[in-house]
């Protein structure tokens, strides 16, 4: 018995050995092929920020610099003398934050009635909230504008468009079909015998949801809170259509309308939008690389059970 192990031990010696540098081997040429990748992804954000400290004697020159000879951060400052951009980011702000903190509160208390309680009809209503993830905005777009600028006026008396209302309130209304979707997978992972023992404590519904459900959901809560910052932060279309004063622009429009401001004796404005640009995207890089780990984490997990 101990030669036929010694044996085995030999022969499989010889396989393993030739497996490992083929291992090792695969696992270089996957970390060069990333670092190639990343270097090509991250080649236009180097193009923007190079770009943005340029002069406007090196916009235009060719070769193209890749990196300015005398780098100039008083670009970044500038952008705020030419154009109102503090107003424009504390619009953008004000939108974005009181939206996603809307999307967030009625997708949750949404997706908790969708997933721990049982009434007829349930199912069909699921089913008509997801066939909307198919519609496109588009078809929407001009029922929206009617209904934000008639429905006001015949109950106010004046309408709704050129404000901020027809960009924040649809978020205090159902919270999306996506996020609702997202945390009622979630909420479907956790155990009923928690909100049983919560009544038997005699904890209400929304008290279960508050104490119980909630915090145990951190990651969907900040999944949903990510993507709804995001897509106000950088909405266009709607900002386009229902706004019409500078003042009230966010940074999305702000950025279209210094595009076409005209400057003092036609000069270059390249190197201050690429600026602007970066100014914009500032927030959701960050936003990004701090709550990254919940991101992803609940992505992952709200598949897990549907």
């Amino acid at each position: 018995m101990t030669v036929r192990a010694i044996d085995r031990t030999s022969s499989a010696s010889p396989t393993a050995s030739r497996a490992r540098p083929s291992y090792l081997a695969g696992r270089v040429a996957l970390h060069v092929i990333t670092a190639l990748l990343a270097l090509i992804f991250t080649a236009p954000f180097f193009f923007s920020i190079s770009t943005s400290l340029k002069s406007t004697t090196e916009l235009h020159v060719f070769p193209p610099i890749i990196w300015p000879a005398e780098p100039r951060p008083y670009n970044y400052v500038r952008v705020f003398e030419v154009v109102p951009y503090g107003l424009f980011y504390m619009n953008t702000i004000i939108i974005a934050v009181t939206a996603t903190i809307g999307n967030v509160i009625c997708a949750a208390i949404a997706a908790y009635g969708f997933a721990r309680f049982r009434w007829r009809g349930r199912e069909i209503c699921f089913l008509i909230l997801l066939s909307t993830l198919v519609l496109p905005e588009e078809v929407v777009i001009i029922p929206k504008f009617l209904m934000f600028h008639i429905v006001p006026e015949f109950l106010f008396g004046y309408s709704w468009i050129n404000t901020w209302w027809p960009l924040i309130l649809p978020s205090w209304i159902g919270g999306g079909a996506f996020n609702v979707f997202l945390l009622r997978q979630f909420f479907m992972q956790l155990p009923r015998d928690l909100d049983e023992a919560a009544t038997i404590d005699g904890a209400g519904p929304f008290r279960i949801l508050w104490s119980i459900l909630l915090p145990l959901t951190q990651p969907a809560l900040a999944t949903v809170a990510i993507f709804s910052f995001l897509a106000h932060w950088r909405d266009f279309i709607h900002p386009l259509i229902y706004l019409n004063s500078r003042e009230k622009f966010p940074l999305s429009l702000g950025l279209r309308w210094f595009q076409q401001l005209p400057l003092e004796a036609a000069e270059p404005r390249e190197h201050l939008l690429m600026a602007a640009a970066l100014l914009m995207a500032l927030p959701c890089i960050v936003l990004f690389f701090t709550m990254q780990r919940y991101f992803v984490r609940g992505i992952v997990m709200s598949g897990i059970k549907g």
